[in-house]
């Protein structure tokens, strides 16, 4: 009797496993990063002090158009240092092809064709120069730091050659309307800077190029084995950022209405230091865009309080050095908590 009363008895419901429940409320809990917390915490102090050393200027519509448009070209380059970060890399020469890509923009012969051209001519520089730096890398085997660096040297000096060592002024009305304009009130150059922005972080964070650009950063042979093409995509991690470059070099020519061997003079330091202070790994393998963001308006704010103030550039530079430093420390600290909790 008792045997038919238990096989008569419902079956219980399957309790989900404690690991699918802590999976849902994952997914419905907001989770704030504690690095990007501290960044935009040290943004609004360096607003402050700014507001308070500089209170009649700062906070103005045109102060603030000047950091924003300042920050823009940078920007650009920053999103596509850290594209080569994350995949394990690093990139010495995006200032050299922001000023070659200028140049070679602003050229006569290119500005007879009309701004399409220039246009056209400046993104496939930056991005033929970026796959070179990829080729070399990946099929060619050399080490990153030294491929970008001959691309460094190599770039500025066909720059040189180009130009002359002198200063092209560009004369093409129609490049100037455009890219000095507005939209809605914004100046181009910021809404250049927004849209680069909004698509790398879509392509990092919603697509399989994203998804494997972290994966080869993190373990290229593992990757590998996982079947990625290793090679190839690392080739096109470093024609990402040359395009980035190339779309800097329009920036820069739009604000200065020239191309120079000059421009994008250390380019290539802020833009790693603020990929550093935004929280990518210098390793690869992690990182994030909205970071990167936060550390060029880290800089660009520094360097705009120190020019309203007056104060030297060489007390700046020291600023600087000590942001990257600290940032550097942060980083260990957190990579080591994260292996003794692990």
């Amino acid at each position: 009797m008792t045997d038919q009363a238990e096989s008569v008895r419902p079956a219980k419901m399957a309790e989900p496993a404690p690991h699918q429940e802590d999976a849902k409320q994952k997914r419905f809990r907001f989770t704030a990063d504690p690095r990007l917390l501290g960044l935009v915490g040290v943004l609004v102090l360096l607003c402050v002090i700014g507001q308070l050393t500089r209170p009649d200027q700062f906070f103005t519509e045109g102060n603030l158009s000047t950091i924003l448009r300042l920050a823009a070209a940078i920007g650009v380059v920053s999103v596509g240092v850290t594209f080569v970060i994350i995949a394990g890399g690093i990139d010495l020469s995006v200032g050299s092809i922001v000023a070659l890509s200028s140049v070679w923009l602003t050229t006569l012969a290119t500005q007879s064709y009309g701004p399409f051209v220039m246009v056209v001519c400046g993104l496939v520089v930056g991005a033929v120069c970026g796959l070179i730096n990829g080729v070399l890398v990946a099929y060619g085997k050399v080490v990153p730091f030294i491929a970008t660096l001959a691309m460094y040297v190599a770039a500025r000096g066909l720059a040189e050659r180009i130009s002359g060592r002198r200063t092209q002024v560009v004369s093409d009305a129609g490049f100037l309307d455009f890219f000095r304009g507005d939209l809605l009130g914004i100046p181009v150059l910021i809404w250049m800077f927004a849209l680069v922005f909004v698509v790398g972080w879509v392509l990092l964070n919603r697509t399989t190029f994203g998804r494997r650009t972290f994966a080869v950063g993190g373990n290229a042979e593992a990757s590998r084995l996982a079947g990625i093409n290793v090679k190839r995509h690392t080739a096109l991690v470093y024609a990402v950022a040359g395009l980035c470059c190339g779309i800097a070099a329009l920036m820069v020519v739009a604000r200065t209405t020239a191309g120079a061997s000059t421009n994008g003079m250390l380019y290539e330091l802020d833009a790693i230091a603020a990929v550093v202070i935004g929280g990518t790994l210098l390793t690869g393998g992690r990182g994030s865009l909205s970071g990167t963001l936060i550390g060029v308006l880290i800089f660009t704010v520094l360097s705009n309080i120190f020019t309203l103030n007056n104060l030297d550039t060489d007390i700046q530079n020291i600023a600087k050095g000590v942001i990257i430093v600290l940032a550097a420390l942060l980083q260990f600290r957190s990579r080591k908590k994260t292996r003794t909790s692990s």
